[in-house]
């Protein structure tokens, strides 16, 4: 790209006709990205060879025993156990993690929050800072830590009520929490405009941009989990563990089966590695124990139906000001409490089956599970995109076989979002928990009137004695 070429030597008008002209590309040599190791940008011209060479993400950083035990196999298959043996050691993490608590969940999602952001701004940076520019990873991370605040402020209000009652700082923080927000960000726009260089405006530009997005994708998305998990565990559970069922399924039906391609912009992506995931994770999350006059027969398959039967699980996630702990102690909601389901005559008359006992919950996890199959790979085709648009084949080169960890986690964030949607809409209803505490925040007179006319409701209802029989 001429511009940028042009700038790299310090030389020529920013304003001028020939700097700002967009003819020659679609601005991949602008952004000075190395070639994809595996030849997915054949077709990119000689032309965009990249200006600022980058670190290659492709160093092999597999352990040295691994290495050594793998010795002598194919490539393809090498790469399948180093796959397979660190998908197993994660999964174990997962369950390691989930058996530690909540509050441990909530600093794993921020600490890989902060891994993905570290991840796709180093791409922008590095560029960046090839041209000497002021100030971007500074103020990049710095928004990072503004939006966190809004974000974690926002949480702490709404479920820590009782404690933030507690602590005069902690009032004047969440009475204020956003104007606060809105002054640290506003600090940062003024920085950014102070920050501008006669000769980088528009590259300046982008990565402001580039930083607001990488926000939007990760930091909200991320929040997002958050509030899944006080909305009960099961419902952070469920959703990573189909996508990642998903993930796994579909690569071992395409590493035997595949042969179609599915997508030009993943040429290792087939249609029998979508179509086998699909059916796997569906078996994976839902589990059917049905019923015959004549015999009782059950199938059991995996996932929602175990996690439903556990308060652990399905309860909201609440903090009790007394223990100052996380508590998940509730009576299960309608749809964690187990109902039998009349089936079709066609059914009845071709599985000899009468009716199933299902929870509610795993009719739900079919469409929780359907959209991770179906349309969850969306988030890993726009990652991929991403990838061959700036020529690296991965965000980083954290885990062996796998790449970053925002190469892992680019269907989880979409799916988070779908959750988080989906309970808004088809699930949520007042949380208790919730409700306490912000009635907690209140002014004394103020929860006094709450009080009376809650008394009053429950009388008219009957569900309190008369005020005369209370005298008596």
């Amino acid at each position: 790209m001429t511009e940028l070429r042009k700038r790299g030597g310090g030389g020529g008008d920013p304003d001028s006709t020939d700097n700002i002209s967009d003819k020659e590309g679609d601005g991949d040599d602008r952004l000075g990205l190395q070639g994809d190791a595996e030849g997915e940008c054949d077709g990119d011209s000689k032309a965009d060879t990249p200006d600022v060479p980058l670190p290659s993400a492709d160093t092999d950083n597999t352990p040295q025993c691994l290495n050594k035990a793998l010795e002598g196999l194919p490539p393809r298959w090498k790469n399948y156990w180093i796959r397979g043996v660190l998908s197993l050691a994660m999964i174990f993490g997962f369950f390691l993690i989930i058996y530690m608590g909540p509050i441990t969940l909530i600093l794993v999602v921020m600490t890989v929050q902060i891994k993905c952001f570290q991840e796709i701004i180093t791409i922008g940076y590095r560029v960046y800072h090839s041209y000497e520019l002021p100030w971007f990873r500074t103020l990049s991370w710095y928004f990072l830590i503004c939006v966190n605040y809004f974000f974690y402020g926002e949480t702490v209000a709404d479920y820590f009520g009782a404690l933030v009652q507690r602590e005069e700082p902690l009032q004047f923080l969440a009475r204020y929490h956003r104007f606060i927000s809105f002054a640290l960000y506003l600090a940062g726009f003024c920085m950014f405009v102070l920050s501008l260089v006669k000769k980088h405006y528009r590259l300046q530009f982008y990565m402001f941009a580039w930083t607001h997005v990488t926000l939007l994708i990760v930091v909200t998305q991320s929040h997002l989990v958050i509030q899944n998990l006080f909305e009960g565990m099961i419902w952070f559970i469920v959703p990573i563990s189909i996508v990642i069922c998903n993930d796994i399924m579909a690569y071992l039906f395409g590493f035997f089966f595949g042969r179609t391609p599915l997508i030009k912009l993943s040429p290792k992506k087939t249609w029998e590695g979508f179509i086998g995931g699909f059916f796997a994770t569906v078996v994976f999350s839902f589990i059917v124990i049905a019923h015959t006059p004549q015999l009782e027969s059950k199938v059991e398959i995996v996932l929602s139906y175990l996690l439903s039967q556990f308060q652990y699980f399905v309860c909201p996630v609440g903090y009790n000001s007394e223990t100052n702990r996380f508590t998940v102690e509730c009576e299960p909601s309608d749809i964690f409490v187990m109902q039998e389901y009349t089936l079709p005559a066609v059914i009845q008359n071709t599985l000899r089956w009468k009716t199933v006992n299902l929870y509610p919950f795993q009719i739900h996890s079919i469409f929780l599970s359907s959209f991770a199959s179906l349309i969850g790979p969306f988030g890993g085709f726009f990652a991929s995109g991403f990838k061959r648009a700036f020529k690296i084949k991965d965000f980083a080169n954290t885990i062996p076989g796998h790449g970053g960890i925002m190469d892992r986690f680019d269907c989880q964030y979409l799916m988070a979002t779908f959750t988080h949607v989906y309970i808004a809409s088809f699930i949520r209803g007042p949380n208790p928990s919730k409700v306490l505490q912000q009635l907690l925040m209140l002014q004394p007179e103020q929860q006094l009137s709450i009080f009376h006319t809650l008394h009053s409701q429950l009388r008219e209802r009957g569900l309190l004695p008369p005020a005369a029989a209370q005298d008596e």
